[in-house]
């Protein structure tokens, strides 16, 4: 039975601290991105941040995605 990608992602926040730093490394982006989310206006720097945060975030998701994927590889490998 396949795991689902939530299993897979409990189980490498468990098993590898370079995935468990990209996943605290998004969530603070996330609450940076949620905060100024709660502002009525954001001023020119703001709005350079919530881009740059934004791509960040985004960039840690694909890799994050990245050893999902190796890792599916390598359990199909080591299944076969």
């Amino acid at each position: 039975m396949a795991a689902s990608h939530q299993d897979l992602r409990t189980k490498l926040m468990a098993i590898s601290e370079e995935f468990r730093k990209l996943v605290d490394q998004h969530h603070s982006y996330d609450e940076q991105l949620q905060r100024l989310a709660g502002k009525t206006f954001l001023n020119d720097q703001e709005k350079i941040d919530e881009v740059k945060l934004k791509k960040l975030k985004l960039r840690l998701k694909d890799e994050m995605e990245r050893i999902v994927q190796q890792y599916k590889r390598g359990q199909t490998t080591l299944a076969s």
